[in-house]
């Protein structure tokens, strides 16, 4: 019997957690106490946001359902380890789909998990290797919590950052936010030593070190930190437009691209069956006619000129390959 009201009642949550309906005489078995007790501390769990619904008849049973909002969750051990494990393992993978809320999730779970399952984590995620397209750079799950953290704390930061040419310098900033393009992972702050807005490239960021200095906000020039990346991008290099027409559906175009690769809109006045693809980026052509195949769409290239030629050099190439 457990007589510790606050523990009688974490122990009551972990077992509502549970996707099932629990008869109110087996909770008051598991509980040790009677069933009047159970439904003071179903009363008690709701008054603290938990809702907690009751079925009627002989033997009422109780369940835990959707609310408005996020009560905190009560995990065990296993089920700890096997989300750090998911998440450290999307998170170091710039992936589409795994965005910003992610790492901050990752970061929040981190930071409470004791040190058995923190090298649980460690042990099972250097055990397995994971197979991924190599569209994006891996990462150190722990350099996108470091930052993560540092953003959400506002607390100063400190890295070493590896330049394209390889070379290599101490930087001191005010992390803004962590930006994913759908390939790699960006931080957007404001670099304290060159008193500018910089974004970096999280795979080139090594032994990053919250300060525990805080600062407050500075105005973003750009409104979002979305912006400011793709501005940045834009200046680094040199860009070109392109147009795709695909066989498909908008929305099931959209289920096989990169959102950064543009919107599918439906085509106009075309018969129905077709979409177009419109956007800009500084990809070789190569890179962008591989990546348009992996599509799984027929598709057919209107502009530029330089990727209807790639891609036709590239259906040729493919054909030979296909009759040796």
């Amino acid at each position: 019997m457990t007589t510790d009201t606050p523990a009688r009642l974490l122990q009551l949550l972990s077992l509502l957690q549970t996707p099932r309906e629990w008869p109110g005489g087996e909770l008051a078995d598991r509980l040790g106490v009677s069933r009047r007790t159970v439904r003071r501390d179903i009363d008690r769990l709701r008054e603290l946001g938990y809702p907690v619904e009751a079925s009627k008849g002989a033997d009422g049973g109780y369940r835990l359902v959707a609310g408005k909002a996020m009560p905190p969750l009560l995990l065990d051990d296993e089920e700890a380890v096997a989300i750090a494990v998911g998440l450290r393992a999307g998170a170091g993978h710039a992936v589409a789909g795994v965005d910003e809320a992610s790492v901050r999730a990752l970061a929040k779970l981190e930071q409470v998990l004791p040190a058995r399952l923190r090298h649980r984590v460690a042990t099972l995620q250097a055990a397995t290797t994971p197979l991924t397209m190599g569209d994006g750079a891996s990462i150190a799950p722990e350099t996108l919590t470091v930052m993560a953290s540092a953003v959400a704390g506002r607390e100063r930061l400190r890295f070493v950052y590896r330049a394209a040419d390889g070379s290599e310098t101490r930087r001191q900033a005010e992390p803004y936010r962590l930006v994913s393009t759908g390939r790699r992972w960006y931080l957007v702050a404001y670099d304290l030593d060159r008193e500018d807005w910089r974004t970096f490239r999280v795979d080139r960021v090594s032994e990053p070190f919250a300060t525990g200095a805080r600062f407050a906000p500075r105005e973003m020039p750009t409104g979002s930190a979305a912006e400011y990346l793709r501005r940045s991008i834009q200046r680094q290099q040199e860009t070109y437009g392109f147009a795709v027409a695909f066989a498909g559906t908008a929305a099931e175009v959209a289920a096989r691209l990169p959102g950064w690769l543009g919107t599918p809109v439906e085509e106009e006045g075309g018969g129905g069956g077709w979409c177009v693809v419109r956007g800009e980026t500084g990809d070789p052509v190569e890179w962008l006619a591989v990546r348009l195949v992996m599509a799984g769409h027929e598709f057919v290239v209107r502009e530029p000129a330089e990727l209807v030629a790639c891609v036709r050099e590239l259906g040729g190439r493919l054909s030979r390959a296909g009759g040796a």
